[in-house]
């Protein structure tokens, strides 16, 4: 059966509510508009819906002069790329500090005013230079996603973990970027490289999921404190978490579009646990 790009999704802002894309520019760091923005505490240490699980509720649009802000409680704000003489601030992902921009008190202010919080939101002007990463021999950089650029999902996983749940889950609870349809059921783990159009991407580590999985996207509330993460533990745990979907890096880069077949290029090595 045919692998075809089913769908795309970006996250403007790292955490808070998604767009899906019928085309994207994969870049070396990830997709073009990915998670160039993120919120942050005084302290400079990135939240989200881990612990502000309202933040799903926080819609984004990407304008070409920045972002637009949605929520139901108050008017709309449109936000513009800071410019070079911003403030700069160094904001910690993980363990990761990097430099970024802030982009003012107005935001910081609408934005703090719906998660309950003081913060701040910035922005990540020069994503090919600000965060160099390296994973197991790999050289990449990166947005201010958790660990790589890309995350790549199968519908037939999915499914074969709805089967299995009370309550089905959408496939929005693991913010994909790219959601294959054609596979069997947890195929994704033997890929090692894969081609869309003119791009490549390398399938580098399973990715580790956390308790956003029970966060529900459109209300920001949480059905289930222990689904899917207690259901999907019984047959996808590792020894480094709960595993769905696979982390990518950007090998070639381009255009991809919903609909695009994707091609095989190598398989993990037999028994490999990537």
């Amino acid at each position: 059966m045919r692998l075809i790009l089913r769908s795309l999704h970006i996250y403007p802002v790292k955490s808070l509510h998604g767009l899906s894309m019928t085309e994207l520019s994969l870049r070396p760091w990830g997709p073009e508009n990915d998670r160039r923005w993120l919120i942050v505490d005084n302290a400079g240490q990135f939240i989200t819906q881990r612990t502000y699980p309202v933040m799903a509720t926080l819609h984004v649009s990407v304008t070409t002069e920045g972002l637009c802000l949605t929520h139901s409680s108050r008017p709309d704000l449109v936000v513009k790329h800071p410019s070079d003489q911003a403030h700069s601030v160094m904001v910690t992902v993980w363990k990761d500090t990097v430099p970024a921009l802030d982009a003012g008190d107005e935001a910081a202010q609408w934005i703090s005013e719906i998660i309950g919080l003081s913060c701040r939101l910035v922005y990540m002007p020069r994503p090919e230079s600000a965060r160099p990463c390296q994973w197991n021999g790999h050289a990449f950089t990166n947005s201010f996603s958790d660990g790589f650029p890309v995350l790549v999902t199968t519908l037939a996983s999915l499914d074969d973990l709805n089967r299995r749940l009370d309550a089905p889950v959408p496939m929005d609870r693991f913010r994909p970027n790219l959601v294959v349809s054609g596979a069997k059921a947890w195929e994704e783990d033997s890929w090692a490289r894969i081609r869309i159009g003119d791009t490549e991407l390398s399938l580098v580590k399973p990715c580790s999921r956390c308790a956003m999985t029970t966060v529900d996207q459109n209300t920001g509330n949480i059905p289930n404190r222990k689904e899917p993460l207690a259901t999907l533990a019984r047959f996808r745990k590792q020894k480094d978490g709960v595993m769905f979907g696979q982390n990518a890096l950007v090998e070639h880069t381009g255009m991809i579009s919903v609909g695009d077949e994707v091609e095989i290029l190598e398989f993990q090595p037999s028994g490999a646990e990537n």
